[in-house]
């Protein structure tokens, strides 16, 4: 196995992940699947802290704009993410790899609370740390939660693994000649408006020279690869 260039990183991964083939829900396959994904990063050494969107399971936003309060519509999500991490937490443990969610909105029946002393507890004891509840406020995205627990939690980087193969000038899905970026600064994503993540989350890697790899989840052994340096999606940098 080639040498590992990051000891500690935070996955960052949509609910929609979570879906598979489906239109809703969890797809117990996909859960395997990624847990055996993780598994191969945990045995090579590295710290792994995660956070899941509950964007298949639940999207405040987008019920706000059918009149839902928002600040309600968020802590529905935030809840979402609660059940997601608890799934993968599930299926890390039953492949054989030790896990525990923190909530950022404190449930102690259900999970332990986030603090950061207990995360990197969790990180330095081999375990995958868990991060659920999104930043426990309303009008953070679980794009900023990443953002803020891989800050936290001193991590090298931030990968986040979506459905196509990195950054575009636009949706590739609907424009045909639209431009991979292999590389590129944050303020450039802030300059031509990429949807590559919120613009919370965006600032605050570009403030802390975090970088940021974005890669296609479908792609074989796509995160191992990138911890190992390769150049797998597309690499954010707060360089020029």
């Amino acid at each position: 196995m080639s040498a590992i260039k990051y000891q500690r990183i935070l996955l960052k991964l949509s609910g929609e992940a979570l879906m598979g083939s489906g239109d809703f829900g969890i797809d117990p396959a996909m859960l395997r699947r990624l847990a055996a994904d993780i598994g191969e990063l945990v045995a090579a050494g590295v710290q792994v802290g995660l956070v899941i969107g509950g964007g298949n399971i639940f999207r405040g936003a987008g019920l706000a704009e059918g009149g839902l309060d928002r600040v309600r519509g968020d802590q529905m999500g935030m809840l979402a993410t609660v059940m997601n991490a608890l799934a993968m937490q599930d299926a890390l443990e039953k492949a054989g790899i030790a896990a525990s969610t923190l909530s950022a909105i404190p449930m102690d029946s259900v999970c332990d609370s986030y603090s950061k002393r207990r995360a990197m507890q969790l990180l330095e004891a081999g375990q995958v740390a868990l991060f659920a509840a999104g930043t426990g406020n309303p009008f953070f995205t679980t794009d900023s939660a990443a953002s803020l627990r891989a800050i936290e939690i001193q991590a090298q980087l931030l990968i986040k693994a979506t459905k196509v193969n990195g950054i575009y000038s636009a949706d590739p899905m609907q424009v045909a000649d639209a431009r991979f970026y292999p590389s590129l600064s944050y303020d450039q994503v802030l300059a031509e408006k990429l949807a590559v993540m919120d613009t919370a989350a965006i600032v605050l890697c570009r403030d802390q020279g975090l970088p940021l790899q974005v890669m296609n989840i479908q792609e074989p052994k796509a995160i191992l690869r990138a911890v190992q340096g390769e150049a797998v999606g597309s690499l954010v940098h707060s360089g020029a």
